[in-house]
């Protein structure tokens, strides 16, 4: 039998070492920012309207809610037109950026201002998957998350076979150091602006984790490039890893919460207890995008008391189910099926795909990777079709082992 104190050991050392679930993180960084970037490009016409000079909650009543509850939109830097312009097209440049994973570190500082300041901006537009959105965009942050499937993992691997001896004889950048560098110094002039004009909002939380994020990616930077062997590296390092996965906890904490409050609530409804609550908004025609569909599965009374008895069930019970990995992934496939088939009835894909992306945090990581092997299959199929055979090392690798630094490590501002 082990003994207690060996088992405790093996476990800091596991959390200290090294990022856990690093596609799971990949996932959730994939999912999250391809779901908020679809959602800014369909309300690209209506963007005005949602969030701009033209939105009925106006500049000046955003203001004085601001005022008081001290949240954060760089929206009220300006009410011009030109400023929202800027503002919406960064939210959709970092999104697309954090989804291939290009220095992800920065991208997500940036993603989680867009997605904050457009949602704060208009606060009466979101429903839950904005709410979700609003607090994953906060979490990945804090994440090691471009350690595989993304930009920085490949970087990664080119920066290690730019490394020459320890003294640094015939010493050269580290591929996208450059753009590193130059991105880590814009955001710290827009930091140090925003900080001085008070543009952070009222609570402290925000522009400590930001100075905090800017000041500890110039460290690391530094100390890996003049001693990455040293002690120093090492601390930076575990640093990351604990940051990364007590978010990582906390993310898997979230989704449990979210569907056991949501669970609970649904057993204290009458409808839901009588098996009826999926038939109403089967005949609303804001949750109706496919009438006969719709009017089908409303029409048949068993189906609609088995689907509202599931979802009640399946939610209630997916907590207590983390402690089989069999049950576990049998109600996260019943989860994923539910949240689809809200997509299509109910006529809500941004709340069903970020939900979904949110249940990904559980996924098998032996499925991730079955899955990202095929992707790469199918890349390099399609390009063999067209004459086109794409090089044998990157983007197969990074699909299928995590790069060591794949977050950036060894550029500025990964």
């Amino acid at each position: 039998m082990p003994r207690p104190d060996r088992g405790l050991a093996r476990g800091i050392q596991r959390v200290t070492a090294s990022a856990l679930g690093p596609y799971q993180s990949a996932v959730i960084r994939v999912g999250f920012s391809a779901t908020y970037l679809l959602f800014l490009l369909r309300e690209l016409p209506h963007r005005h309207e949602m969030y701009g000079p033209d939105a009925p909650w106006r500049w000046d009543l955003a203001q004085q809610l601001i005022s008081g509850n001290q949240a954060f939109t760089a929206l009220m830097w300006s009410d011009s037109a030109l400023w929202f312009e800027i503002v919406y097209a960064l939210a959709l440049v970092s999104a697309v950026l954090l989804m291939v994973g290009w220095h992800t570190r920065a991208t997500s500082v940036v993603f989680m201002a867009g997605v904050l300041s457009l949602q704060n901006r208009s606060i009466f537009m979101g429903d839950g998957g904005d709410n979700v959105i609003h607090l994953m965009a906060i979490y990945l942050v804090l994440t090691r998350c471009g350690q595989v499937w993304s930009l920085d993992a490949r970087r990664a691997r080119r920066a290690e076979a730019a490394v020459t001896d320890e003294e640094g004889a015939g010493r050269r950048r580290a591929p996208g150091e450059s753009a590193g560098v130059l991105l880590w110094a814009v955001l710290g002039a827009v930091l140090l602006g925003a900080t001085v004009a008070r543009g952070l909002g009222g609570t402290l939380w925000l522009p400590f984790l930001l100075w905090a994020l800017w000041i500890g990616q110039g460290a690391w930077w530094a100390v890996n490039r003049e001693a990455p062997r040293s002690e120093l590296r090492t601390l930076l390092d575990v640093i990351a890893n604990l940051a990364h996965n007590a978010t990582l906890f906390v993310i898997m904490a979230e989704v449990c919460l979210i569907y056991a409050t949501a669970g609970w609530y649904k057993i204290q409804g009458s409808r839901w207890q009588d098996g009826t609550a999926l038939y109403y908004p089967l005949k609303l025609d804001y949750f109706t995008p496919w009438p006969s569909l719709s009017g089908l599965l409303a029409s048949s009374g068993v189906m609609v008391m088995v689907l509202s008895y599931a979802t009640v069930i399946v939610q209630v019970a997916f907590p207590f189910t983390l402690f089989n990995r069999r049950v576990k992934n049998v109600l996260l496939g019943a989860m994923i099926c539910e949240h689809l088939g809200i997509a299509v009835l109910l006529g809500l894909p941004f709340f069903s795909m970020a939900m979904i992306a949110a249940d990904a945090v559980f996924l098998p990581t032996v499925f991730l990777v079955w899955l990202g092997g095929s992707v790469t299959r199918g890349r390099q199929l399609m390009f063999r079709r067209r004459g086109k055979v794409p090089a044998q090392r990157g983007a197969a690798d990074d699909l299928e082992a995590p790069a060591v630094g794949g977050d950036g490590s060894h550029t500025l501002v990964g």
